[in-house]
């Protein structure tokens, strides 16, 4: 398969979508990762019969060379677009994402106060400045890249089709963008199931307390004991599908 410019895509990083009943699902990838990773969640919302949107955002899924050229203004209009399009088709529409997924779910609960509701796996919406700055000096030395922290799973079974390279100015695009998501926290007011792993090796535990702290709406929190950063991967996956679903109905009511 390929994307629309032509590139190829990495087997079982493809966009997935479901047709289904009155309400949808939306479900978003993180950073440097793809559908794989969520492609178990956005199966489990559309075998309850929801409508599910499942993108590849823009330079994922195909090689790291196609994200360093990438900003946030790039997924979140992806993002953005694949809502909108869901939204026109159903009546209520809930949004899960997992790490950069989850910045993207709180940045459209912002943006559209009449999202059911919103599912948060290990969200990251707190990059620490302390980082950036010298991020962007190995930017300005010429550095485009460093190696990632990919497929952090706890399951020896399981293994995520994520880059294995960080693209360093896209790093810096969504650092950027977490702040200001951040700042707008309290403007979501739908109800937020939040889903933690204690042992992230990617996002700090912290960013969900973060949320927790700033929403106003409702809030629900799970804590995954099992796993690590990609946890729809990981030893609680069943958990994350049984629970997610179970809030999305009773959302969407």
């Amino acid at each position: 398969m390929q994307t629309s410019d032509g590139k190829e895509i990495i087997a079982g990083c493809e966009p997935w979508s479901a047709d289904g009943g009155p309400h949808g699902a939306l479900v978003l990838h993180g950073f440097t990762g793809n559908p794989q990773g969520l492609r178990g969640l956005a199966k489990a919302f559309a075998a309850r019969g929801f409508a599910v949107e499942l993108p590849l955002l823009p330079g994922h899924g195909t090689a790291v060379d196609d994200m360093v050229t990438t900003r946030w203004d790039d997924w979140s209009g992806a993002a953005e677009a694949a809502y909108r399009s869901l939204a026109d088709r159903v009546d209520k529409v809930v949004v899960a994402g997992l790490s950069m997924g989850g910045t993207l779910t709180c940045w459209l609960a912002e943006r559209y106060p009449e999202v059911a509701g919103i599912v948060l796996v290990n969200p990251a919406v707190d990059v620490p400045a302390e980082m950036l700055g010298p991020l962007q000096e190995m930017v300005d030395g010429g550095v485009d890249r460093i190696p990632a922290i990919g497929n952090d799973v706890a399951d020896p079974e399981a293994r995520e089709k994520a880059y294995d390279a960080t693209p360093l100015e896209p790093l810096i695009s969504l650092g950027a963008a977490a702040a200001h998501v951040r700042a707008d926290l309290p403007k979501i007011a739908c109800p937020a199931l939040i889903l933690t792993s204690p042992q992230d090796h990617v996002v700090d535990p912290l960013n969900s307390e973060i949320v927790a702290g700033a929403v106003t709406g409702p809030v629900e929190r799970i804590t995954l004991e099992r796993s690590y950063h990609v946890a729809t991967l990981d030893y609680d996956k069943d958990l994350i599908e049984e629970r997610a679903v179970a809030f999305a109905r009773r959302v969407t009511g």
